[in-house]
């Protein structure tokens, strides 16, 4: 296959939020208590909610920064590319990727709405974040019909607010929800307990994907104080390993076996060795540990129930029969400093040398349009949707790395610099 004949769909993206998105959202009794963006003395903006600041309106969107300005900043708009906010300037800035769909997953809520969560009145919480969900589904997705698949957040308060979000996003024609990839981590209750149960069996009935996203537990992986950043960065991605091995040994995919889950922007080189393992495991041990897979094993239920989802996994690609070819999903993860934009398409390319059209076509779009339930054929033909059609139209983009508007920020070297910048738990 040649590049320009590629059809990229990207699950996981993020959006950074207007400031404008909750206007004439709420019900009148909470019109006055939206969220907004309030501007500090240093210039810094930041998301105020009930008391509570989100002190990173853009965390590390970077994209169209030179290489040598990547870090946790920017702290105003006037620093973020336009294509983070506006969803114009986004659909462009795919364009220039040759990117034909998005997913994308919030910034200032946190990503399973942990701000909404601490609101001090629940029903205040409810309302503010089923606003967010309608501006995510009817503006940022809706304005493009074809472009974005629909991404919900859930009130973690609330098992039974839970299901009932997703039932009404699932009428909105949105199948797909954040959440916690260990609730734990939250103060909130495992995988391993039953809490979580009505949220389990509303997204089975519905068909609707669980997205459990790399910090979405607020926690970092920090492995000493002075441990340079490079061991945080190296490590966020592969420490999804721990959701994998907490929801293959709890009792959720089992009792709720057409239930779906995606490892967002976790990678897919470790699994072929961690899948192995927890054989290993359920063989050697199951009969004193008392795990039941009945006549399957950890394996089997892992390639039936995840999705797995990466950005440049060259192992990955090179091992996907052992991953699962057919849960393979591609990300682009716009717009923060792993992501490939906007030479997506060209960096992808070097991995899939020598696999077969079939196996590029899964990992590229087919399989995110499966599991995810989106088309973006019904909105306009496949030939126009390809990376050479794409940018096509988008040759007046300017993709040429531009300096960020205020003087960079003292640079985190290591992990204890991390905690003079509140705000930085994904």
């Amino acid at each position: 296959m040649q590049l320009e004949d590629l059809v990229l769909v990207s699950v996981d993206d993020h959006v950074v939020e207007p400031s404008d998105m909750f206007e004439g959202r709420l019900p009148a009794r909470f019109a006055d208590e939206a969220p907004r963006v309030d501007v500090r003395d240093d210039g810094t903006e930041i998301w105020r909610f009930d008391g509570k600041e989100a002190t990173n309106i853009g965390l590390n969107a970077v994209a169209g920064r030179p290489v040598e300005e990547y870090g946790i900043e920017p702290t105003s708009f006037a620093e973020i590319r336009s294509g983070c906010y506006d969803i114009h300037d986004r659909v462009r800035d795919m364009d220039a990727n040759g990117v034909i769909a998005s997913m994308c997953f919030p910034s200032f809520p946190q990503l399973c709405g942990q701000l909404f969560a601490k609101a001090s009145d629940p029903d205040l919480g409810l309302a503010v974040l089923r606003a967010y969900n309608d501006w995510h589904i009817d503006d940022w997705c809706g304005t493009y019909p074809g472009r974005f698949i629909p991404l919900a957040l859930p009130p973690i308060w609330d098992p039974a607010a839970m299901a009932d979000e997703v039932r009404r996003v699932a009428t909105k024609g949105c199948h797909a929800v954040s959440f916690s990839e260990n609730p734990a981590k939250l103060k909130l209750p495992s995988f391993h307990s039953d809490h979580w149960d009505p949220f389990w069996a509303a997204c089975s009935d519905e068909g609707t994907m669980v997205c459990l996203h790399i910090g979405s537990s607020s926690s970092l992986v920090v492995t000493a104080p002075d441990a340079p950043i490079d061991v945080l960065i190296g490590l966020q991605p592969v420490n999804i390993v721990q959701a994998a091995a907490d929801l293959l040994w709890s009792p959720v995919l089992r009792t709720f076996p057409s239930l779906r889950v995606a490892l967002s922007e976790g990678g897919i080189g470790w699994i072929p060795y961690f899948l192995d393992r927890m054989d290993w495991i359920y063989t050697r041990h199951h009969r004193w540990t008392g795990q039941d897979f009945g006549d399957k094993l950890p394996s089997d239920v892992f390639a039936e129930s995840v999705v797995t989802c990466f950005i440049d996994d060259p192992a990955g690609i090179e091992l996907r029969h052992r991953v699962g070819v057919d849960s393979m999903c591609w990300e682009s993860d716009y717009p923060h400093s792993d992501s490939t934009w906007p030479l997506s398409p060209e960096t992808l390319m070097k991995s899939l040398d020598g696999v077969p059209d079939d196996d590029i076509e899964k990992m590229t779009h087919r399989n995110a349009m499966r599991h995810y339930r989106f088309d973006p054929f019904a909105h306009r033909p496949k030939e126009q949707c390809t990376v050479g059609a794409l940018r096509a139209t988008a040759t007046d983009v300017d993709v040429t790395p531009r300096p960020g508007g205020r003087p960079p920020a003292p640079k985190m070297t290591k992990a204890s610099d991390l905690t003079r910048h509140p705000g930085t738990n994904r």
